[in-house]
């Protein structure tokens, strides 16, 4: 079957990756970039009881979200560890324009475009606004509001169901190696993009190959 939808993330897609900025944050804090991620945010090749992802599930709310993170990063006597002091880190890049005018491409072609992103509640005031979402996707899956998140295959079924299209007619770019590695395994081509903004003109391509989008 011939590519009818793009698949997107925001995250790491749209705005800097919140994986290098953590690895900023954790070289400041002279901590090791791995813990610190696995203590923060969990494991993003699962999906699990960990705070963050209860969070990202709309199960806690973001306070309390953050006392039980900090309490786990002290409990063997490691540097106490804010998620609201990386999420400040992560504040500085702005929209990737490239990105949007790709998305201005394809629905100049005739695809039909999403975002499917792993957030929380608290933050929708604070990235919806970042886009024209209206002009730009014909829906937005947010995990907490639809209670469940990537990698969990039930969230990319719910976006492919919702834009009416099968997994072998979509495309999905994305910034965690676990949530292009659940969609492949659904059958959805996947692009993997990486933590830098370097990376982006190459990602940009492989969009571009995988849809038959004109340059």
């Amino acid at each position: 079957m011939s590519i009818r939808a793009v698949i997107f993330d925001f995250g790491g897609v749209f705005v800097d990756s919140p994986f290098d900025a953590a690895v900023t944050a954790a070289a400041n804090l002279d901590v090791d970039p791995a813990v610190m991620l696995e203590i923060v945010f969990g494991s993003y090749e699962l999906d699990t009881d960990h705070a963050w992802h209860r969070l990202e599930r709309g199960e806690l709310p973001l306070a309390d979200a953050r006392e039980l993170i900090m309490e786990a990063s002290t409990a063997e006597g490691g540097p106490l560890l804010d998620p609201f002091e990386l999420l400040m880190a992560l504040g500085g890049g702005g929209v990737r324009d490239e990105m949007v005018d790709f998305v201005r491409a394809a629905r100049s072609a005739g695809l039909l475009t999403s975002i499917l992103t792993n957030n929380a509640q608290e933050f929708a005031d604070f990235w919806r606004p970042m886009l024209p979402l209206d002009e730009l996707f014909e829906d937005v899956v947010d995990s907490s509001f639809v209670g469940l998140r990537k990698p969990d295959p039930r969230i990319f079924e719910l976006a492919l169901e919702r834009l009416g299209v099968s997994a072998s007619e979509a495309v999905f770019i994305d910034d965690a190696p676990g949530n292009v590695a659940a969609a492949s395994q659904l059958g959805i081509a996947s692009v993997l993009i990486g933590t830098k903004r370097s990376d982006l003109p190459r990602a940009i391509d492989e969009l571009h190959e995988l849809t038959g989008v004109p340059r």
